[in-house]
């Protein structure tokens, strides 16, 4: 093998590369927040007493779930313009993977409600608790202090799944780099330069949500486990 690397050609682009690491950061970040509001919803119809509300929630996340998030990304950015909705490429794909991660992290959710013990409801029914005051402070607090560890690695794989939004263009991270292996025929370099950064754009995810955790959950950080 005669192969000889030069990683200098790629890293002459770093402020391009730079700009698409920010652009996926950003990407998945929105996405992870509309995704939680979303799948915290649905899993909140899906366990509720409505049942036509949970039908509709059981679809969506069945119809998600079982379909490519490559097929749901085209969807969304070829079905709006065809609908007349002229959307950015940016705009389509924080749909298309808030629409993804939604369902998932509904599953997620509910399974974390569905592990609040029973007793526990029906102490803050004797305690005349409406339903909104028994999901704000008896059920949605801890259920999403159980599942935040499973919530938390989902989140890290939105982001490394956002590199399929590059099929419409989006200038995040996987874009950008096609375009700089196009143009410095270093094809090996810069993916090796990409998953570098992916994998730092990763534990910085990780980091975050360490964060989020020791701030949110007080029991959490009495224990020493935040995630």
């Amino acid at each position: 093998m005669n192969y000889s690397f030069d990683f200098s050609a790629p890293l002459a682009y770093w402020p391009d590369l730079l700009a698409g690491a920010w652009t996926t950061l950003t990407l998945s970040l929105a996405s992870t927040f509309f995704g939680f509001l979303l799948g915290v919803f649905c899993a909140l119809a899906n366990t509720g007493r409505s049942q036509w509300l949970a039908r509709v929630a059981g679809a969506y996340i069945e119809i998600i779930r079982n379909t490519p998030l490559l097929v749901q990304v085209f969807i969304v950015y070829f079905g709006l313009s065809s609908m007349g909705f002229q959307v950015g490429a940016f705009t389509a794909a924080t749909v298309a993977l808030v629409v993804n991660v939604g369902a998932y992290t509904s599953e997620i959710v509910r399974a974390g409600i569905e592990s609040i013990p029973k007793s526990q409801l029906e102490a803050a029914d004797c305690l005349g608790l409406t339903r909104w005051q028994m999901l704000r402070h008896v059920v949605l607090p801890p259920a999403i202090e159980r599942v935040f560890p499973a919530l938390t690695s989902q989140y890290v794989l939105l982001m490394l799944a956002s590199s399929i939004c590059s099929q419409i263009s989006a200038e995040e991270l996987t874009a950008v780099a096609n375009r700089v292996q196009s143009d410095t025929f270093r094809s090996v370099e810069t993916y090796l330069i990409v998953a570098v950064a992916y994998l730092a754009m990763s534990l910085v995810m990780r980091a975050v949500f360490w964060l989020v955790g020791l701030i949110a959950f007080p029991r959490r950080r009495r224990l020493g486990t935040p995630l």
